[in-house]
């Protein structure tokens, strides 16, 4: 299965796509972020995820979508902005008929590092350590975005098991 994790954001959106094998093992495909302008037109912000996102999907195809689910933030203009970006990263998705899902922060956060209230950093070096990378992924968004992909291939590697041992 290939994922393409995505961490919305204000000035950089992180991306990630990551592919697991029948027997487990990850292998990181791409990543980065895509950083944006506060000096341009929202619209035009907006226009560059949309572009970027889209040339991310037609180049390796992706099987599925995670983001991070909707939190809730303390300053209202910045929850605005980041929904924005995420309404912009699920329409990407939709219209090249993809599903997506959305985790939970601390899921995320449990499902690489082991524990809900993990660090920044401590993301980033087990984001290396699992894909192999030779550094932790900078900025960290972008480890963001590869710890959603991780999050939703363990995720749905035991879902399929969780289905396979019902029948």
């Amino acid at each position: 299965m290939r994922v393409l994790g995505i961490d919305c954001g204000g000035e950089y959106t992180g991306y990630g796509v990551v592919e697991q094998e029948r027997q487990g093992s990850l292998h990181h495909l791409c990543s980065g972020a895509i950083r944006l302008s506060p000096k341009d037109a929202l619209e035009l912000r907006l226009k560059k995820i949309c572009d970027e996102l889209t040339a991310i999907i037609v180049a390796y195809a992706p099987d599925q979508v995670a983001i991070e689910d909707v939190f809730y933030a303390v300053n209202v203009k910045s929850a605005l902005k980041l929904g924005h970006v995420r309404g912009v990263a699920m329409l990407v998705a939709a219209q090249a008929g993809l599903e997506v899902v959305a985790y939970a922060p601390l899921s995320i956060k449990s499902a690489v590092v082991g524990y809900g209230r993990a660090e920044k950093s401590q993301v980033q070096m087990m984001v290396a350590r699992l894909l192999e990378l030779p550094a932790p992924p900078e900025p960290p968004d972008v480890a963001d975005a590869l710890a959603i992909a991780i999050c939703h291939l363990h995720t749905a590697g035991t879902m399929l098991r969780q289905r396979a041992g019902a029948h």
